[in-house]
């Protein structure tokens, strides 16, 4: 399965998810991530200390990706349309992560124009950085997004400082020393399994 995740505005936990999913089915498979982003985010983070799967950048996926089960793609960031199209086109499942704030909202809502001719298999909208109750962010997006009839993750990730301890120490949330470290792993679960379940 190739998975590819971009977001359209930075500060969407791009990388993070392309991390924590690459985690997920890495105890499902060899599993790659494809460090797409000139930032190379997901090369910093696995220099660090190290991440249960290999990654790699553009230059090298060909060499590499013949040989691993799972691919997941982290692209640059701001896509035009166009490269949109063509990213949902190239792989089994288009990730698009989206904070539940307006102007990410507003902005998902004119990249999606131009997906869906792709139709709502190609590509599901992620919920990320969800601020705790008793902000109604969260719920008020789901609401603006069903109503808008667009493919969404039933499960979203909440907003958890144990994300940002993973991404600084270079390994998977679920090795953070945070009370909080396992339910931000377990929504990343819940969106694999999501994706294994179609």
């Amino acid at each position: 399965m190739i998975i590819t995740v971009a977001s359209f505005k930075g500060g969407q936990a791009k990388t993070t998810s392309a991390v924590h999913l690459a985690a997920f089915f890495s105890k499902r498979g060899k599993t790659l991530l494809i460090d797409g982003d000139p930032n190379r985010s997901a090369s910093s983070w696995a220099k660090r200390k190290g991440l249960p799967f290999r990654v790699c950048d553009e230059r090298q996926a060909a060499r590499y990706s013949r040989e691993y089960e799972h691919i997941l793609i982290d692209t640059q960031a701001r896509p035009t349309a166009e490269d949109l199209q063509a990213l949902a086109e190239g792989c089994d499942l288009l990730i698009i992560p989206c904070t539940p704030d307006a102007l990410s909202l507003d902005a998902l809502f004119l990249i999606v124009e131009a997906l869906e001719p792709l139709g709502s298999p190609r590509f599901r909208i992620l919920l990320t950085i969800i601020p705790p109750k008793p902000s109604r962010d969260g719920e008020e997006a789901v609401a603006s997004l069903n109503n808008a009839g667009l493919p969404m993750f039933k499960t979203g990730i909440r907003r958890f400082v144990a994300f940002q301890k993973a991404a600084l120490h270079g390994i998977p949330v679920y090795e953070v020393n945070d009370p909080k470290a396992e339910e931000g792993w377990q929504d990343y679960v819940k969106v694999g399994e999501e994706i294994c379940n179609g």
